[in-house]
């Protein structure tokens, strides 16, 4: 007598469009969770209101994170902060976060997701509502309130992904993806030390995501987990070319607004800021720049993986690959005429980040069809503990202690505090040509990964 089991996924396979057999979390969920309705092409009116609030809620995320770079200027002011000490800030911040990802991804996979993101929103929103009143003779008190606030968001960031790979199958999926991280681009746009207070008011009334009628209910351990995703050279190659992703991001937010201000000292464009409050509008520049190119870059990612996929099933680490080494490349240009040309350092520097953005949603959406959805949580609490220990933890700091040694041993003047932020920028570009090569060995697994999440 025929498996019922059997005849069910059969099915259910001939219910999808072949495009989507290939692809997905959505197929391996299928196979785990029989008695659920998989053919979901017209998804219910509820899942588009989840993805609204989880999409609102990373908007608030990513302002919180980004709006030290925009006022860092002053910051370094109030607390007389070198660059190093500023490179540390931040750094702070995502070491606190990415060391937080590994346990909730470890609960994500195994209790109520709903009750983890509450939690975790409320309490980054508190610890930031309360480090905007920190005086300036208690600059360790801002340093450990970063970190805390880098605990609470490692909650939301883990999770949230994993929600709207249950809710949509492959195609909707990216598309989802694709809006949810275009809120990444749009959150770094704060610039003002009194949008912190607010923020962290927004933050606290802000509703979590209703739990979706799927669960994860994982049977193995985590070590088991990290053992079969370390096997997964997919997951491996591609968490790498992430990593590299991240240490750019991570230096170009921190950075850019100031070493953009330094330029335009030493071009004469700007007078020197020498008093305690400095006004500058490349913050606000920048993170126009920032918004346009991520939405772009994302939307654009997301759409040309789409259709690449129906002719070529390693479309998506190649799209990242190249992606990557037009990045580099724009980046290094931009810094190559800083010193001269301005406006073609914003318009290098816009490039730069727009081919960075395409890669947001579509890095995500390979995790998500090469890891079993068992583990996907886990998947991306690892990934977020690699990609920001070896990325944007410490490329901040890295480049601001390379900056503090290049002054070191020149004479102080506006000259070498432009020059050694130059230099030291240079290594991104060269981390962006790493991170291609990590994608393009993500190609040469990828089938192979894919059908084996399929298969689990």
């Amino acid at each position: 007598m025929q498996n019922p089991e059997i005849h069910e996924n059969t099915a259910l396979q001939f219910q999808l469009p072949r495009d989507e057999q290939n692809y997905g979390a959505t197929a391996a969920h299928a196979r785990h969770v029989p008695h659920m309705s998989v053919s979901r092409n017209s998804p219910a009116k509820r899942d588009y209101v989840i993805v609204g609030v989880l999409c609102y809620a990373n908007l608030i995320n990513f302002m919180d994170w980004f709006i030290v770079p925009g006022i860092l200027l002053d910051i370094q002011k109030y607390f007389k902060l070198s660059d190093g000490d500023a490179g540390l800030l931040q750094t702070v911040f995502t070491l606190c976060y990415m060391l937080a990802a590994p346990f909730f991804g470890y609960l994500g996979d195994r209790h109520n997701r709903k009750i983890i993101l509450g939690a975790g929103v409320f309490f980054w929103s508190g610890v930031t509502l309360g480090s905007s009143f920190i005086n300036k003779s208690y600059s360790w008190i801002f340093f450990l309130s970063r970190g805390l606030v880098g605990i609470g968001t490692a909650s939301y960031s883990t999770i949230a992904p994993t929600i709207i790979a249950d809710l949509f199958e492959e195609g909707k999926r990216t598309t989802m993806l694709s809006v949810f991280y275009i809120f990444i681009p749009v959150g770094r746009i704060q610039r003002r030390t009194e949008a912190h207070r607010a923020l962290s008011i927004s933050g606290t009334i802000r509703v979590a995501a209703e739990k979706p009628g799927v669960q994860r209910t994982a049977k193995t351990t985590w070590c088991e987990d990290v053992i079969s995703l370390g096997k997964n050279w997919s997951f491996v190659w591609s968490s790498l070319g992430l990593t590299a992703m991240a240490f750019v991001t991570g230096a170009l937010g921190l950075w850019v607004p100031l070493f953009l201000y330094r330029a335009q000292v030493v071009q004469g464009i700007v007078s020197p800021c020498l008093q305690e409050s400095c006004s500058s509008s490349n913050s606000l520049i920048f993170g126009g720049i920032t918004i346009g190119t991520g939405i772009l870059g994302v939307i654009a990612g997301a759409e040309v993986a789409r259709r690449l996929r129906k002719i070529n099933n390693k479309a998506d680490p190649l799209i990242c690959a190249v992606s990557m080494f037009l990045s580099a490349l724009n980046l290094y240009i931009a810094l190559i005429v800083a010193q001269t040309n301005i406006l073609f350092t914003f318009i290098f520097i816009a490039f730069g980040e727009l081919f960075l953005s395409v890669n947001w949603a579509v890095v995500t959406d390979i995790l998500l069809y090469v890891v079993t959805p068992r583990r996907q949580s886990t998947a991306i609490a690892l990934q977020i503990l690699v990609s920001h220990l070896l990325g944007d933890a410490g490329s901040p700091y890295l480049i601001g202690i390379i900056s503090n040694a290049i002054q070191a041993k020149n004479a102080d003047s506006f000259q070498w505090r432009f020059w050694s932020l130059q230099y030291s920028f240079i290594m991104c570009a060269f981390v962006g040509v790493f991170g291609g090569s990590f994608f393009l060995l993500t190609s040469l697994y990828i089938e192979e990964d894919r059908k084996e999440a399929e298969q689990l």
